[in-house]
């Protein structure tokens, strides 16, 4: 469950905020609206782990041996009647 806290609650308690970011993100707000979020490391890295990128996911391995022999593309010109 998100915590939120204004900025003054934030500086005069960074210790209960740190507290309650272990149960999930902390929202600090400024005038009312949200601002930044407090999160644990472990939080902040399940959000930002890129194990596998797209590049990774289609990547074909080297030593594989693939043969692709498409057909060649007839493309013959059409007439345009321009009347």
């Amino acid at each position: 469950m998100p915590t939120t806290m204004s900025s003054r609650e934030f500086n005069h308690d960074t210790s209960g905020a740190k507290k309650a970011a272990s149960a999930g993100p902390v929202f600090i707000t400024d005038r009312g609206k949200p601002a930044h979020v407090l999160l644990t490391i472990e939080a902040y890295q399940r959000l930002t782990d890129r194990a596998t990128t797209i590049i990774d996911a289609i990547a074909m391995p080297v030593d594989t041996d693939i043969v692709f022999d498409p057909p060649r593309a007839v493309i013959q010109p059409k007439t345009v009647d321009f009347s």
